[in-house]
């Protein structure tokens, strides 16, 4: 008998169980302009290009009830995958949802997650136009899909950062992280003490982060505005430093990132370093930031040192280079892309 080979998921990672399983899929139709390999696909319908992105989140993997809110849970949902739209320099326009359910959950529970829902409806002017809601045997799971549009010549791939490009970053990096393990921390205390009421007065920043997070449609606004079209975009779900090495991948580049340029919150320097943790190790490797990060042109320096929230933290070189971090001591190494483990042991 020939013996059947097992290849456990875990040693291919999410990325290359995605190459593996696909890359025996063939483009059929011309409308497909970008399939598999970005933060969404894209579909040519003409004048605009149409956009879509989805994403799933499961019990007990990508969030615990024990200290996430429904109502943010639902908006949350939303937001990570309006960020992969824009994260492609496009606009979401709508929605679709579904989710799981097993019978612990009542109706006025649901009504919670989908309050959660509009309320990202509403703070993004996007339209729920469907979904689907089946059973389950254990737990919560949900899939959202986002959908939008772009003019071509505006829409930003992964594949398009050449060297001499700036690299940059919007917002603070790490603090969702952070607020992870201070969630982690108080439901342990709770779980050893019942009557321990939680003291998350003081961490409402890093807290929110990780609970009620934000995708940066103001950012693509201003390129908009400031007719800057980024060469390659990317939003920051898994930690800075897999991203990077992403646009590495894709772009055929090398990038180098300056330490004391990665923006990072003074809470979370607080609080890594309360919890013996390195910030910059925080920001590179925390995920969960819905940041954008992206490569702009040289000659559109002028325009990015004056817009609000971004910061330049490095640049694009050869491919040869690879992905270095220069530390604030002037010394180089490679980066560590460690980011988030999707498969569980």
């Amino acid at each position: 008998m020939k013996e059947t080979t097992r290849t456990d998921v875990n040693e291919l990672g999410e990325f290359g169980l995605i190459d593996h399983l696909t890359k025996q899929f063939e483009i059929k139709h011309s409308s497909t302009v970008k399939g598999v390999g970005d933060d969404a696909a894209v579909i040519n319908n003409g004048n605009w290009l149409t956009v879509v992105s989805t994403d799933s989140l499961v019990e007990g993997i990508h969030f615990d009830l024990m200290y996430s809110p429904l109502k943010h849970l639902g908006y949350k949902s939303v937001v990570v995958n309006l960020s992969d739209i824009y994260s492609m320099n496009a606009i979401p326009h709508q929605i679709l949802v579904s989710i799981a359910i097993s019978n612990r959950f009542s109706v006025e529970a649901l009504d919670a997650f989908y309050e959660g829902v509009r309320a990202a409806c509403d703070h993004y002017k996007i339209d729920l136009i469907g979904g689907d809601t089946t059973s389950s045997n254990k737990g919560l799971f949900i899939n959202v899909t986002a959908i939008g549009r772009a003019r071509p010549e505006r829409l930003s791939y992964r594949n398009g950062a050449r060297p001499g490009d700036i690299l940059c970053v919007t917002g603070d990096l790490g603090a969702a992280y952070l607020g992870l393990q201070i969630l982690e921390r108080e439901k342990q205390l709770f779980l050893d003490n019942p009557d321990l009421k939680p003291d998350l007065e003081d961490e409402k920043y890093l807290v929110g982060r990780q609970l009620k997070p934000e995708a940066r449609g103001d950012i693509i606004g201003v390129m908009a505005k400031e007719d800057i079209i980024p060469t390659a975009m990317i939003d920051i779900s898994d930690g800075l430093a897999s991203e990077i090495y992403h646009l590495c991948k894709e772009s055929e580049v090398g990038i180098l990132v300056e330490e004391g340029k990665v923006p990072i919150h003074p809470d979370t320097e607080r609080v890594a370093l309360n919890f013996n943790m390195d910030p910059i190790s925080c920001a590179l490797s925390g995920g969960e930031d819905y940041e954008l990060l992206f490569t702009v042109d040289p000659g559109d320096l002028e325009k990015i040192v004056t817009m609000p929230d971004v910061y330049i933290i490095g640049e694009v070189t050869v491919k040869e280079q690879g992905a270095v971090l220069k530390t604030t001591g002037n010394n180089f190494h490679r980066l560590t892309a460690q980011g988030w483990t999707h498969f569980q042991k």
